[in-house]
């Protein structure tokens, strides 16, 4: 292996140590470097047993760009920033960042809306409340009386893909903006940038049906 292969090969493998792919160690007779295995969720990413797969920011942002062709620059801005701050093991600093992603979202489906002559006056009261739960929960109340009106494709999964994923990414966003000194692990971190994918795209279809 020439040099350039060989420090290659290390900026390679010291990646997928700080990503949490691989770990040092092959059992407890080698336990140091150059010995290692591959973690329990490096092997379900190598298995693709995910939703959603990506390991990276680039393929991040590729998936994102792929399921929702429409999404707008700010948020993914700072859906960039939780997909690096994650890869670099600041899993604080990534939730807080998805967390203004998925906010940012909603406060555009209420823009769009807003623009809405036909559906306007229906939200109206949403611009009224003062603080960002309130203003997702008097839209989810709102929203809850139009349902029956709304394409099957909007309809399907809504309360999960709306709501229950809001409330949830909101409640870790809101742990570790906070001196809580809760910790959020890897994985839930990882599980938490996958379930903004299927979130947004309510969000947009919503934008679009009320556009």
């Amino acid at each position: 292996m020439s040099a350039n292969d060989r420090g290659r090969f290390l900026e390679v493998f010291w990646t997928l140590f700080r990503e949490g792919i691989i770990t040092l160690g092959l059992n407890d007779a080698d336990r140091e470097f150059p010995f290692f295995r591959v973690t329990e969720f490096g092997g379900r990413i190598v298995a693709h047993q995910q939703a959603y797969f990506f390991h990276d920011v680039s393929s991040y942002e590729r998936l994102l760009r792929s399921e929702i062709p429409a999404i707008d620059d700010t948020t993914l801005l700072y859906l960039k920033e939780a997909m690096q701050s994650f890869r670099t093991g600041c899993i604080l600093a990534s939730t807080v960042m998805l967390g203004v992603a998925t906010e940012h979202t909603f406060l555009l489906l209420v823009e769009t809306i807003e623009r809405s002559v036909a559906h306007s006056a229906t939200f109206a009261s949403v611009a009224t409340e003062r603080t960002i739960l309130q203003k997702v929960n008097k839209f989810k109340n709102i929203l809850d009386q139009q349902t029956r009106n709304l394409p099957p494709d909007v309809k399907e999964d809504l309360d999960t893909h709306f709501a229950g994923i809001l409330s949830i990414i909101r409640t870790f966003r809101n742990q570790s903006g906070h001196p809580t000194g809760k910790i959020v692990d890897r994985e839930q971190a990882y599980v938490l940038l996958q379930l903004f994918i299927p979130y947004c795209k309510k969000m947009y279809r919503l934008m679009t049906h009320y556009a």
